[in-house]
């Protein structure tokens, strides 16, 4: 397993500079409406270009927001297969707010039990080893991250991450009903980092998501002991399901 992590870690990193060339350039980021209405871009197909170029050497199946659709009744026979954002947060991307991320994760039998996360602005991956702990580095140092101590709703003054792009009524009456709360706003798989960095309590997510822009991310959050809770069931996110569409989900240690 040690060696696919370092595969997929380097492919993330590959991944985030080519996505970083084309941010920094000084040229309007183009983009295409695929039929989902969400935006691709030149950066989305290079990212995942490299990513599928170094994922492909572990042998494992790969299932990708930007390769092609793959039928249900092939992929429910894979037992353990790669999920992959190429570039997690198109739209904060194309406003150039620095708010995207690239996620691999690495899911077996409907659970991630491996997650890379890249941050190409900040230079900051973050990572959980095979159902083991998560770790972050930033500025070429390595620190594993603490697990957090449990909060609760009733808990005065939580701090709640939410997405910039696609806040909705649903999620202002959860936060409405919170004792004092503060609001922080940000894009991509970035609110579940915040999750485990310490610098939000409780992301809340009452709005569409798909399967590969939470379990990259969500793997690590396991590792944390942090449930991501499908509202449906109380239970954690599965993957690897039909619809790939998730459920509403709310997490908080």
């Amino acid at each position: 397993m040690q060696d696919m992590l370092e595969i997929a870690m380097i492919a993330a990193e590959e991944a985030g500079s080519e996505i970083m060339a084309v941010y920094d350039s000084n040229e309007t980021i183009d983009y295409q409406e695929k039929s989902d209405q969400s935006p691709l871009t030149i950066a989305d197909k290079k990212s995942n270009e490299i990513i599928i170029h170094h994922l492909s050497k572990t042998g494992l199946n790969i299932l990708s927001e930007e390769n092609d659709s793959i039928n249900y009744n092939e992929r429910k026979e894979w037992g353990k297969f790669w999920l992959v954002d190429p570039l997690d947060g198109t739209k904060e991307f194309i406003k150039k707010n620095g708010e995207f991320t690239v996620n691999i994760a690495l899911i077996e039998d409907g659970s991630p039990k491996m997650g890379i996360v890249y941050c190409p602005v900040t230079k900051v991956l973050y990572w959980n080893e095979y159902e083991g702990k998560a770790y972050k580095k930033e500025n070429f140092t390595v620190n594993e991250i603490k697990k957090r101590t449990s909060v609760n709703d009733n808990d005065k003054n939580l701090r709640v991450v939410v997405s910039r792009s696609h806040i909705n009524d649903e999620t202002n009456e959860y936060i409405e009903k919170l004792n004092e709360p503060k609001l922080i706003s940000c894009g991509s798989s970035l609110k579940f980092l915040y999750i485990a960095d310490n610098r939000a309590d409780i992301y809340p997510r009452f709005g569409p998501t798909m399967e590969w822009d939470t379990a990259a991310a969500h793997s690590i959050l396991s590792s944390l002991d942090i449930m991501v809770m499908n509202l449906d069931t109380g239970r954690e996110l599965t993957y690897n399901k039909e619809n790939l569409l998730n459920p509403f989900f709310i997490i908080k240690p």
